[in-house]
């Protein structure tokens, strides 16, 4: 067989990629970011219409370890400072009082023994 494949050999996207299919990029601006474990970071930023300066963030997340990152390499943010997991019963202790807890439970537990029908109990002051 003569015949086969018109395309044979290449692939899809084969063949020169230059600025002239792509068309041209936008003008950049590579701005550094430098975090507290000393990793810097160089994100570049497309600069707007009649080359003015891009919105630039202060602060920036390290790729590397994810600490935030900031302009100035002597002073780095300093890392973010993890609060511990709470519990429900850990946030309602904080809001309320051992007293005002303790009436509180009284007060559920009558309605239950109430709807339950149990022996009435008098409420102590």
């Amino acid at each position: 067989m003569a015949g086969g494949n018109a395309i044979r050999g290449s692939r899809v996207g084969a063949g020169p990629m230059g600025e002239n299919e792509r068309g041209e990029s936008a003008p950049r601006r590579t701005v550094s970011y430098y975090c507290a474990n000393g990793h810097v970071n160089s994100p570049s930023f497309a600069l707007g219409e009649d080359f003015e300066d891009p919105e630039i963030p202060l602060e920036w997340d390290c790729p590397r370890c994810g600490l935030p990152a900031g302009l100035d390499p002597e002073n780095p943010p300093e890392p973010m400072r993890n609060e511990p997991y709470k519990t429900h019963l850990a946030y309602v202790k904080e809001r309320r009082s051992d007293a005002e807890g303790a009436a509180l439970l009284e007060e559920a537990l009558a309605v239950l023994r109430e709807r339950r029908g149990d022996v009435e109990v008098v409420a102590a002051d």
